[in-house]
C-alpha cells in the first residue's frame, strides 16, 4: 500500500528531529511545527510519539531492504555474494546510526522494540541468505548439509557484529579491503567451497 506524501513528510522530519534532539526531547508538536502540518494532521498518521519513532525505524529498514534487494540482482559467485551480504548489512546498519545521531542512543537502548519493527527486514535477509546457500549447492560450489541452520547462523552472527562494528571496535586499524580475505576464507571454510 502505498504511504501519502504527508506521512513520508511527516516521518522525515521526526527523523530529523530525533537525530538533532534524541527522541525523549522531541515532543508531537515540535513534529508538527517543523513540518508545516498541524497536531490534527499528525495525530491523524500517528497515535503517540513511540508511533512516529517505529515509523522512521521501519523507512531505515526500507531503505536497507532496498539495498539488499538490489545486491541480490548482482552477477557474482555465491561465496562472494555472502560476503557482500555481510559487508553490506554492517555497513547499512552503521550508515544509518550514524544519520540518525542521536537517535542512536534510543535505538541501543529500546533494541527490542526496534527488534519487533526489525523483524520484516530479518525474515527477507534470512531467505536472502538461503536462496544464495541454496544458489551455491546448485552450482556444486557448496557442501551445506542443512541451508536452512546455515542461514540463521550466518544471519545471527552478522547482527553480533553489528554494534562493535558500528562502533568501531572490531577489527580496530583493519578497513574493508583487508578484513575481506579473513572473512572471505571463513565462509568459504565454513561452507566447504570448492575452488575452481
Amino acid at each position: 500500500m502505498p504511504i501519502s506524501k504527508t506521512k513520508l513528510k511527516l516521518v522525515d522530519v521526526a527523523r530529523q528531529l530525533f537525530a538533532k534532539n534524541g527522541l525523549e526531547a522531541t515532543t508531537m508538536n515540535d513534529i508538527a511545527v517543523a513540518s508545516g502540518k498541524g497536531r490534527r494532521t499528525l495525530y491523524t498518521y500517528f497515535k503517540s510519539k513511540d508511533e512516529v519513532y517505529m515509523a522512521v525505524i521501519e523507512q531505515e529498514l526500507s531503505i536497507m531492504s532496498q539495498k539488499m534487494i538490489a545486491l541480490g540482482k548482482q552477477k557474482m559467485p555465491p561465496e562472494e555474494k555472502l560476503v557482500a551480504i555481510i559487508y553490506t548489512h554492517l555497513n547499512l546498519i552503521k550508515e544509518a546510526v550514524q544519520r540518525n545521531g542521536n537517535l542512536r542512543a534510543e535505538f541501543f537502548r529500546d533494541i527490542w522494540s526496534v527488534a519487533k519493527v526489525r523483524k520484516r527486514f530479518d525474515v527477507a535477509e534470512l531467505a536472502f541468505i538461503a536462496h544464495v546457500l541454496r544458489e551455491g549447492v546448485a552450482q556444486r560450489r557448496f557442501i551445506v548439509p542443512n541451508i536452512n541452520l546455515l542461514a540463521e547462523v550466518i544471519h545471527y552472527a552478522v547482527k553480533g557484529l553489528e554494534v562493535p562494528y558500528i562502533y568501531g571496535r572490531l577489527g580496530e586499524g583493519l578497513n574493508m579491503a583487508s578484513s575481506r580475505p579473513l572473512v572471505q576464507r571463513i565462509i568459504n571454510g565454513a561452507l566447504g567451497v570448492r575452488i575452481f
